[in-house]
C-alpha cells in the first residue's frame, strides 16, 4: 500500500504558531524532507521535536530527490515535506514531488498553517475577498516593470514578497506603473519586531528613506485596479504607433487588444491625436 505525502507548514517566525497536528505528523513520519536541513534542525530544537529521518529537498536537488521520495511512498513509507518557513509549495519547492506522488497513486495531504502572504493580506487593511499572489517580482528593473504592466488591469489585491535591498526600487516601479494605490508593507511577520506600514508607494518610500537601513522579511500588498480605463498607457502606445507610421485602424486594433478598451473610444483618441 502506498504511503502518504504530508505537506506541513512551518512557522514564519513565532514557533508557537505550529499546529499540534503538524508536530504529530513530523514526529511520526518515516522521512522529513526539508528545504534546508540546518534550518529544520533549528526549528526541531526549538520545538523539542525528534524526527526519524531528515533529508534535504530544495530547488537544486528536487528533480532527483522527488523520485526517491516517491519510491519510499510506493513502499508504504510516510513522507513529510517542509520549507524553511510557511507553507510548502507557496513560493517554495515541492511541486515536482506532489505531481509525481499523485501520478504514482500515493495519497497527498496538505495541512493548514502559517503563510506570510495570507497573514500580510489580512493585516493590510486592503480588500481580501479576491487576491493575486505574485511571489517575488523579477530582480531587474525592465522585467519587473513589464510584470507590473501585465498586472496593472487586475482588480484583485496584489501580494508580493520582496528583498530589503530591492524594496525602494520596487516601490518606485509600483508608483510609476500602478500609481499611488493603497499599499502595505509587512515586516517580519509574527516575529518580535513585526511591523506593518501602510500608505501610498511614495509615502512608504519616504518613510523607508528616513531609516538607517531596510531589513527583514517583507511582504508587499498593493491595492487592485479600480477598473477605470488606463488611458495614460494607452495614449503612450497610440503615440508610439502613430509616430512609427502605423495606420489609424491598425493602431486602434493593437491598443484595444493590448488594454481591452472600447474600440470607439480608442479610435476617437487615435483620430484626435492625428489631427
Amino acid at each position: 500500500m502506498s504511503g502518504t505525502l504530508y505537506l506541513v507548514p512551518m512557522p514564519i517566525g513565532n514557533a508557537r504558531d505550529i499546529t499540534r497536528r503538524a508536530l504529530e505528523v513530523l514526529a511520526e513520519a518515516d522521512v522529513v524532507a526539508a528545504e534546508d536541513t540546518r534550518e529544520a534542525q533549528r526549528w526541531f530544537g526549538e520545538l523539542d521535536l525528534y524526527v526519524k529521518k531528515l533529508v534535504s529537498y530544495h530547488d537544486h536537488n528536487e528533480r532527483t530527490r522527488a523520485p526517491w521520495l516517491v519510491e519510499g511512498l510506493a513502499e508504504g513509507r510516510s513522507v513529510a515535506l517542509i520549507s524553511d518557513a510557511g507553507t510548502p509549495l507557496v513560493n517554495d519547492p515541492g511541486w515536482h514531488v506532489v505531481q509525481q506522488a499523485l501520478a504514482a497513486g500515493a495519497r497527498v495531504t496538505a495541512l493548514p498553517g502559517a503563510c506570510a502572504a495570507v497573514t500580510a493580506l489580512v493585516a493590510s487593511g486592503l480588500p481580501s475577498d479576491r487576491f493575486y499572489f505574485g511571489g517575488f517580482l523579477p530582480r531587474d528593473a525592465g522585467p519587473r516593470r513589464a510584470e507590473l504592466e501585465r498586472l496593472r488591469p487586475r482588480q484583485e489585491t496584489l501580494i508580493f514578497y520582496e528583498a530589503p535591498h530591492r524594496l525602494l526600487d520596487t516601490l518606485g516601479e509600483v508608483a510609476a506603473v500602478l500609481g499611488q494605490r493603497r499599499t502595505a508593507l509587512a515586516f517580519n511577520l509574527t516575529k518580535e519586531h513585526e511591523s506593518v506600514l501602510r500608505g501610498t508607494p511614495d509615502e512608504l518610500s519616504e518613510l523607508l528613506r528616513a531609516r538607517e537601513r531596510v531589513a527583514g522579511e517583507i511582504t508587499m500588498v498593493v491595492g487592485g485596479s479600480d477598473g477605470a480605463p488606463d488611458w495614460r498607457a494607452a495614449d503612450a502606445l497610440i503615440a508610439r504607433l502613430q509616430d512609427a507610421g502605423v495606420a489609424p485602424s491598425a493602431v486602434r486594433d493593437i491598443v484595444c487588444e493590448t488594454f481591452d478598451l472600447p474600440r470607439r473610444a480608442v479610435y476617437q483618441r487615435v483620430l484626435a491625436r492625428g489631427q
